[in-house]
């Protein structure tokens, strides 16, 4: 097997490296992007909105997208380069990326010529941003349970119901709903896709507060919402067809992110970091737990092969997406651990966290800037714990659910 790159694609890679060094704002990189992949605040989210305007401008949003939408018609290979880079240049998740990711191929696959022209130039330039309602309190494992209702009013259906861990609805334009429109025929035929905006009378959010006062996920409430069929996406009832396209671009993006940059940064700092008078990286014991999370990155690298091995094929995805999901968030967690610990003997603290490792899990962020001031690093990462711990539980557990709901949908 051959894993060497065609010059082509060296090309595109060195192209984009070279734009990503000359035009990423050092204030918006961070170590681990997807651990804060829905903005904190007001100010950062509209901060990366310009960001993703600007890589618009310059042609680096949508590359796979076909040419008539706006995109470059990029291949497969190209998407796999640019999320590489991307990540090794610490640069932030968009804020356009679920409709990058997910609406706008869902709406080029499924939507009239006039919701193309509405929605997908919006969508590019992040002037329109979405989230996904699809998950309920009691349809999470069970997608087709849901029971949001939207009843037909002739030109317009009226939705009620409720959606729940909804990412970034308090940041949205626009939400993709998923409702039920025939209560009498078996489940999977009786739900449509709507796409409405967020700011219609009777959409409600609600955020879901994390102990530290942050919040990345919401409930989303709907009253009596009024919804036009222009609105609806698809065929009526044939909405688990539409939402099963979307959950495999879903699939098809899962897994992508590398470790690699995180590690090496990790494996510098322990050669700086120094344990009863030298540095932690000449410690046995240390250098091989550093050394098996580099083990791990390189296996997860070659399952990630595999799985475009599959797409650039045209096969259905297989358990390589799911795998690199679950073992490419555990070994994020063990890197995080593994900086608490090494920045926490810095400043004397590291056998407490030697004890208890995840008491460092978020210092992941701090990699890149330990040396400024290490006491007040350490001390900055241990009070974010509690968050990581809150996020990752409730972040495990929507996963299971919507790979549960992905299982079904393939099945």
């Amino acid at each position: 097997m051959d894993f060497e790159f065609a010059t082509e694609h060296e090309s595109f890679r060195k192209e984009f490296r070279d734009w990503l060094a000359a035009n990423l704002p050092p204030e918006l990189c961070l170590d681990d992007a997807s651990d804060d992949r829905v903005a904190s605040d007001r100010d950062t989210f509209e901060r990366r909105r310009v960001w993703q305007k600007t890589m618009h401008a310059a042609g680096w949003v949508g590359i796979t997208w076909p040419k008539e939408y706006g995109g470059r018609d990029a291949g497969l290979i190209e998407r796999v380069i640019w999320d590489e880079e991307y990540t090794a240049a610490r640069a932030p998740v968009l804020p356009g990326n679920m409709g990058l990711s997910l609406v706008g191929p869902t709406i080029i696959h499924w939507g009239t010529a006039e919701q193309k022209r509405r929605h997908l130039p919006a969508i590019l330039n992040a002037d329109d941003i979405w989230c996904q309602g699809f998950s309920e309190p009691g349809a999470g494992s069970d997608l087709a349970s849901l029971r949001t209702r939207a009843v037909d009013q002739g030109d317009h259906f009226v939705v009620n119901g409720q959606k729940v861990w909804t990412s970034g609805a308090h940041f949205a334009h626009w939400i993709i709903l998923l409702v039920r429109t025939n209560p009498d025929v078996p489940k999977h035929q009786g739900i449509s896709c709507l796409l409405v905006p967020m700011a219609t009378p009777g959409v409600a959010v609600r955020p879901l507060v994390l102990m530290t006062g942050h919040h990345h996920f919401n409930e989303v409430f709907f009253t009596d919402v009024v919804v036009p069929k222009a609105n609806l996406l698809g065929p009526v009832n044939q909405g688990w067809k539409v939402s099963t396209t979307t959950l495999m671009y879903e699939r098809h993006s899962a897994g992508g992110r590398s470790h690699t940059a995180q590690i090496a940064r990790l494996i510098d700092l322990a050669r700086q970091v120094e344990i009863d008078g030298r540095p932690a990286w000449d410690h046995p014991g240390i250098r091989q737990r550093l050394a098996q999370l580099a083990i791990d990155s390189e296996a997860l690298k070659y399952t990630r092969l595999r799985s475009l091995t599959r797409q650039l094929r045209g096969e259905p995805p297989g358990p390589e997406g799911s795998v690199l999901k679950l073992s490419g968030s555990e070994l994020g967690v063990r890197i995080a651990d593994a900086a608490g610990e090494l920045l926490g003997m810095h400043d004397g603290a590291g056998r407490a966290a030697l004890v208890q490792p995840r008491a460092g899990r978020a210092a992941i962020h701090d990699l890149g800037r330990h040396e400024r001031d290490p006491a007040q690093h350490h001390r900055r990462a241990r009070a974010r714990t509690a968050a990581r711990l809150s996020r990752g539980a409730q972040a495990g557990s929507e996963s299971r659910k919507l790979s549960s709901a992905r299982s079904k949908a393939s099945g």
